[in-house]
Order: C-alpha cells, then sequence, then structure tokens
C-alpha cells in the first residue's frame, strides 16, 4: 500500500480511538453536568429537560456518535459558563498555545543541536563532560520552577519583560515576543537536554558507519563530516522525540501559562475544570489529544523524507 495512504488511514484510525476515550474519559468525571449548569437548587423538571436536551440519559456510545457528528462540522457545544460555543473560545486561544511552543522548541533546538554536535566531535573530554553536566541540570530544574525564577529576575527585578499577560501578534512583533519569551524559554530549556542526548548519541554512532569513513578518506574537514553527513541520518530520533514533546506541549503547558496569565489552551482547560465546564473540558481534551496524534503523524511522513528508505519498506509490504 502506498506509504503515505497507509499513514493517512492510520491517523483517522487513531483519532478516532483517541477522541472516544477523551469523550469517555469526560463523560466519567464526577459530578453531574445539569448540575454544573443549572445549581444544585434547580426544580427536577427543569433538570429532567435539561437531561433530555442534552441526551444525558441514552448510553455513551450513541452520545459519542452524536458529539462525533457535530464535531466534524465544527460545533463542539455550548460553555456553560460563558454561553460561548466552545469551538469559537478554543479558536481563540489555541493560536496562544501554538505560538508559545513553537517559540519553546525554536529556542530548545538552536540550543540543543550546537550541544549535541560539539559533544559529538570530541565524545569523552572536558567539553563533552561539562556540557552534559550542565544538561542534567537543566533536567532537574522542572518548568514551572524555571518560569518563577525567570520572572523573578527577568520580569519584576530587572523589568526587562511584562510579568503577565499576552500582547497579540497584530499590536507588534516586538512586543509579542517579549510577551512569549520568558515563558518560552522555560518550556524550551526543560527539553533541551533531551534533545542534546538523544542527537549526541545518535551523531556518535553515525560517525562510525562506512559511509563517514568513506566522506573522511576524500578528506571532509570533522565540521563539514558532521553538519553535511552524519547530522541528516542522526536527526530521526531527535524528530520523532520533536514530535511526541510539540504533541505533548500544546495540551501541557498548563502551569506555565498559569503563572504568565496567558489566555491559552492550558489556561482554558484549567478554567473548564475550577468551573465543572464538562463541554468546555471535553473540548479542550480532544483537541489537544488530537493535536498530539497530528503531530506525531506529520513526524511519521517527515520520517519518510528524510530516510527514504522507510517509504521503500512500506512500499515493499
Amino acid at each position: 500500500m502506498n506509504f503515505w495512504i497507509s499513514r493517512l488511514l492510520r491517523l483517522l484510525a487513531v483519532l478516532l480511538a483517541v477522541s472516544f476515550i477523551a469523550f469517555t474519559f469526560v463523560s466519567l468525571l464526577p459530578g453531574d453536568t445539569v448540575d454544573a449548569m443549572l445549581g444544585a437548587n434547580a426544580s427536577q423538571e427543569d433538570r429532567d429537560a435539561v437531561r433530555a436536551d442534552l441526551g444525558l440519559d441514552d448510553p455513551l456510545l450513541i452520545r459519542y456518535v452524536d458529539w462525533l457528528g457535530d464535531a466534524v462540522r465544527g460545533d463542539l457545544g455550548v460553555s456553560y459558563r460563558t454561553n460561548q460555543p466552545v469551538a469559537e473560545a478554543i479558536r481563540e486561544r489555541l493560536p496562544v498555545t501554538l505560538e508559545l511552543v513553537a517559540l519553546s522548541q525554536l529556542i530548545a533546538f538552536l540550543l540543543a543541536v550546537p550541544i549535541a554536535i560539539f559533544g559529538a566531535m570530541r565524545p569523552g573530554s572536558w567539553l563533552d563532560k561539562l556540557l552534559s553536566a550542565g544538561q542534567l541540570t537543566l533536567l532537574a530544574i522542572p518548568s514551572f520552577l524555571m518560569a518563577l525564577l525567570f520572572m523573578a529576575a527577568f520580569a519584576v527585578n530587572l523589568g526587562w519583560f511584562p510579568t503577565t499577560g499576552y500582547t497579540p501578534l497584530g499590536d507588534g512583533i516586538l512586543d509579542n515576543l517579549r510577551s512569549l519569551l520568558l515563558p518560552a524559554a522555560a518550556m524550551g530549556l526543560e527539553t533541551v537536554p533531551m534533545y542534546a542526548r538523544v542527537l549526541r548519541t545518535d551523531l556518535v554512532n553515525a560517525l562510525d558507519q562506512e559511509f563517514i569513513w568513506y566522506a573522511r578518506a576524500k578528506g571532509n574537514s570533522t565540521s563539514r563530516i558532521m553538519i553535511h553527513h552524519a547530522l541528516r541520518p542522526a536527526s530521526i530520533g531527535t524528530v520523532t522525540l520533536g514530535g511526541i514533546t510539540i504533541g505533548r506541549m500544546i495540551g501541557g503547558a498548563v502551569l506555565v501559562e498559569t503563572i504568565f496569565a496567558l489566555p491559552g489552551l492550558g489556561r482554558f482547560t484549567i478554567d473548564a475544570v475550577n468551573n465543572r465546564d464538562f463541554m468546555a473540558l471535553q473540548g479542550a481534551v480532544v483537541v489537544a489529544t488530537v493535536g498530539f496524534v497530528t503531530v506525531n503523524f506529520l513526524v511519521d511522513i517527515l520520517h519518510g523524507i528524510i530516510d527514504p528508505r522507510i517509504r521503500t519498506a512500506e512500499a515493499v509490504r
């Protein structure tokens, strides 16, 4: 079967599975949806009417199929708290999270790639050991603590950046970057050690392959061999890790968004939990899980572009 078609069919199957799991998870959370909407003092007649309108007494599978049909058309329901369509609320907040994640991963890769290259060029050297010690230090600091440290140092004490809030990109690129740089740096630095360690290991292994020996025999410099010959085949593991990390961050930037009061998907999810807004929570969870699966689908496609042998092996099956 064609590589691209098989990957697309797999994506659709996984999307159905994860959306059903997310829907089931939210449906089984403790608490009554009707109480969240009407309050505990509502009359039984009003409660029964709402339950019938929402189909809450229907079997879980029937409710999922009804919800899925609406979701495919872009209807994720209406927030109980704000009466705003959930899809509209998510469309307003998702770009903030995507921008935050993109900037954090840009920072991470700009730091991790040279660290990995320097370490792989002289494995076991004092520089390699120093870089490894720095990576272990970063691994020991969680992103929320890094965020608090950055806020105290660069926003409160030095006043270089705003302490909280978000400036839209349309209001100015520099102001937008100032509002996102500290939270993005806090999230990005947490992932630098993972990328650097995986890429360094794969580079060391790649440098021991026959095609690298051939490149050395032709008189290529170490830096040229590293950049033009070893980096591409060694990057598959890092790309895979990047897909997992980015997908996880789409729904996992909760603490950093809360600390910096960013109006993103993570903070939207926390507000939905605090307000027992099950419809909003359901939409946020499903969007985050779908985002995770979609990012990893794109990584799968990127694997086939980086290493054509993957596509060839798929075509032979």
